[in-house]
């Protein structure tokens, strides 16, 4: 009986824990088949994503659109293709870059790869700084020497149903506050003390795929410090534009730059050279234009190009000024008819949005002439060109609204004197419509790829200016893209005088040089001996020849003329008939004196320009870039006599007190005070400019390949002899001149203490010379003058002798 008692004791503990552990290990095997079944489905499907719901945009990358989430859907046949990434600027607050920045603005241009790498796929630049032919085994120590950064990192998501498509989330991506695709540069971010982005006020506006190119719309706040409008917020939005656009496979061929010819260049260092050392290679920014019969085209027919260039207007843009717009335009038809094609350039009205509900202004595909609504007086040309071959792709021209008005004053000042039609602040309409084709038509060569060609003005004799029938036919410059705006060389009296610049004969030779197909040609190097004949055939006309603004007096922005100097005092003629009729022309016709305000500080600034002209012969060198091959030499010093002269001219209309600047009637209406201190800081702008470092050691290495040069201390000597002319005689200094004197002695001191000059003749100068002020002083300080003139020269004394 006991032993039945104990045996059913165990076996009551012993079932019912058999029966938990069949049930542990039953409950163990569902929950691991559980796990493993959710482990699964937990795989990302396409479906996970892509939804019913889900809004798809078709492009070169399909977009889907849910929940305020992006994924681009990236077809593996685009990964490692090379692709254009342009960031630029939609929308901005008032006052950001202090007026020069605008809707349209470019912030960074970068060439982009997708890469897949293990489970992400990665954003990469690519930089062509330095190349090599793949195919050579120094290609590989390019690669590894020229890592490319990663930007992004994206997690792959899944892949689409047939496995040809990666799915990747980009909205982090375009949310965030990443650096290489911002808005808000380093500069600007330090400007206006810009602390974060806030993310909970930022966010993707938009994202549309088109065939050969992803638009993204996204919109940034900032915290910031110092905003450049509305301070209490502490805030800057702004919206920006991200356009990817697929590069082209068939590259352009470049074309090699030859900087005797004015364009913009892409450069790179190039390895697979067989020379001694790595090639430095420039190509020149281009449109690619292919004509749709080059047989015809060989035979030296017009063609038209397979892909035109096309400007969109501005929807934005006034009625009354859309047809001198457009016609800035398509007046380059003519020049690219010079290089063989026909209706190669146009501009044309923006579509509407029920003509194309699509077309954007931003969309990378199309080109466009931008109207901005801003105080700002500019235009400008830029363009995005692929950095591969210099190929341009697309451009935005920029007008700011308030650019006429500056044109209409210099009309005014410029002109007024021989141009009855200038006279007014209600410049003509038609006026007004020429200038502004003209402004249209000089960015539209920026965004050809031209840049300023300063020396084209200096083409044209100046008494040729003052001729009817030269200007109406020639124009005032050979070029556009000089700065010569006006002809203010033509005197009262002259007549049927062209005074608004036009296109010229360099824009002929300049786009035919650049676009012209060279028959035959296969590579960029079988072009060269005909591009070079192209211009040894011209290189003895003044006409055809391209130069930089830097030391060359020949090359200077706003000069007309072949000689500064008489230009100058045709300038300066007019503007005194101008100055006196200034009331007459606009605060006794409005009964307001801001617009002669305006116009008289614009005038003083007319002035400082026709001075700074003959300014710039002095220590100037000519520049004539030239190949071995052709005569005579590529540097040549201004020849003394002509700096000599330059200087006895800017003693009299610089240096000298300028009575008829200083019109009562005008300074009196128009501000309480600070007229000295305006034609001082004009006159120092000279003064500094003649003694300057770069200028004075350039007259003094012209000893070197000069006979007869004009030396430093000639210069120096007769600078210092002209401003302090009063003391050789018993005459009063006015306050102009006091203010000028005391300033020529401070520029001296600062050159004296200049480290950079220690060693050089010049200090020998300047101690000289203030030895030579110092006698002279002395003596001058005796004369029979009035008391400012001795308490001045006492002044003048104690500040030589300090130095």
């Amino acid at each position: 009986m006991k032993k039945l008692l104990l045996f059913s004791f165990i076996l009551a503990f012993t079932i019912p824990s058999k029966i938990n552990a069949q049930r542990k290990k039953s409950k163990n095997k569902k929950t691991t088949q559980s796990l493993s079944k959710t482990k699964k489905s937990k795989k990302p499907k396409y479906a996970d994503f892509v939804k019913k719901e889900t809004k798809t945009d078709d492009g070169i990358f399909k977009v889907h659109e849910s929940d305020n989430k992006y994924m681009y859907e990236i077809p593996k046949t685009f990964l490692g293709k090379e692709m254009l990434l342009v960031t630029r600027i939609k929308d901005i607050p008032a006052g950001l870059g202090g007026g020069y920045v605008n809707a349209g603005s470019k912030i960074n241009t970068q060439v982009i790869v997708w890469e897949e790498f293990k489970n992400k796929i990665l954003l990469k630049v690519k930089s062509y700084n330095a190349i090599a032919n793949d195919s050579l085994p120094i290609y590989k120590s390019v690669k590894a020497n020229n890592l490319e950064p990663v930007i992004y990192a994206f997690d792959i998501k899944t892949q689409n149903k047939d496995s040809t498509a990666i799915l990747v989330d980009v909205t982090k991506f375009f949310s965030t506050d990443v650096k290489a695709i911002t808005g808000l540069p380093s500069y600007f971010r330090k400007r206006y003390k810009v602390r974060r982005l806030d993310a909970s006020r930022s966010f993707i506006n938009s994202i549309k795929s088109y065939p050969k190119n992803i638009e993204v719309v996204q919109d940034f706040t900032f915290d910031a410090d110092a905003p450049p409008s509305n301070s209490r917020s502490n805030t800057i939005t702004i919206r920006v534009n991200q356009s990817m656009i697929l590069l082209p496979e068939d590259k352009m061929m470049s074309r090699i730059y030859d900087k005797r010819v004015g364009y913009f260049s892409i450069g790179n260092v190039d390895y697979s050279s067989e020379a001694l050392k790595a090639d430095s290679k420039r190509y020149i920014k281009r449109w690619r234009l292919e004509p749709k019969d080059i047989n015809a085209y060989n035979r030296g027919e017009l063609v038209e190009p397979i892909k035109p260039i096309v400007y969109y207007l501005d929807p934005a843009t006034p009625n009354k000024l859309k047809k001198h717009i457009k016609q800035g335009v398509d007046d380059w038809q003519k020049v690219f008819e010079t290089a063989g094609f026909k209706n190669a350039i146009m501009a044309k009205y923006a579509p509407t949005k029920e003509e194309d509900p699509e077309f954007s202004m931003e969309d990378i595909r199309y080109s466009s002439i931008r109207y901005v609504a801003s105080t700002t007086r500019n235009a400008t040309g830029p363009s995005v060109s692929d950095p591969r071959t210099g190929e341009i792709i697309e451009s935005d021209i920029i007008w700011y609204h308030n650019h006429l008005r500056s044109y209409r004053n210099r009309y005014l000042l410029e002109t007024g004197a021989a141009n009855p039609s200038a006279r007014t602040l209600d410049t003509p309409a038609e006026d007004i419509g020429e200038m502004m084709r003209m402004v249209i038509s000089h960015e539209v060569g920026h965004a050809l790829g031209l840049p300023h060609n300063m020396a084209a003005s200096y083409a044209y004799p100046v008494d040729s200016l003052r001729s009817g029938k030269f200007t109406q036919k020639m124009g005032i410059a050979a070029t556009i893209m000089d700065y010569a705006r006006y002809n203010y060389i033509a005197q009262p009296g002259d007549k049927n005088i062209r005074f608004i610049r036009q296109l010229g004969p360099y824009d002929h030779y300049s786009i035919n040089w650049g676009y012209r197909k060279v028959p035959l040609a296969k590579t960029p190097e079988q072009e060269t001996a005909t591009l070079n004949k192209w211009i040894t055939d011209k290189a003895d006309n003044p006409i055809y020849r391209f130069g930089d603004q830097r030391f060359d007096p020949s090359s200077q922005t706003e000069g007309i003329g072949n000689d500064q100097i008489k230009a100058s005092t045709y300038g300066i003629k007019n503007l005194k008939i101008v100055a006196k009729n200034l009331p007459d022309w606009t605060s006794n016709q409005t009964n307001n004196y801001d617009d002669l305000s305006e116009l008289y500080g614009e005038l003083l600034s007319v002035w400082s320009r026709y001075i700074g002209h003959v300014t710039g012969n002095i220590g100037g060198v000519y520049e004539f870039n030239k190949k071995p091959n052709q005569p005579g030499n590529i540097y040549t010093p201004v020849t003394k006599t002509k700096q000599k002269e330059a200087l006895q001219w800017l003693q009299k209309n610089a240096f000298e007190t300028q009575n008829w600047l200083l019109n009562k009637s005008i300074l009196s209406n128009i501000k309480e005070s600070g007229y000295t201190e305006r034609i001082l800081a004009l006159q120092n702008r000279q003064l500094y400019t003649l003694l300057n470092t770069d200028r004075l050691k350039r007259m003094i290495d012209a000893e070197v390949v000069q006979d007869d040069f004009y030396a430093v201390s000639d210069m120096i000597r007769d600078l210092r002899s002209g401003i302090f002319s009063e003391a050789k005689y018993i005459k009063n200094v006015d306050v102009f001149r006091r203010n000028l004197q005391k300033s020529f002695i401070d520029r001296l001191a600062t050159l004296f203490n200049s480290k950079e000059l220690k060693n050089t003749d010049i200090n020998a100068v300047i101690r000289g010379e203030l030895a030579m002020m110092d006698f002279q002083l002395t003596l001058a300080k005796t004369k029979r003058v009035n008391r400012i003139t001795k308490y001045h020269y006492r002044d003048c004394l104690a500040k030589v002798k300090k130095y």
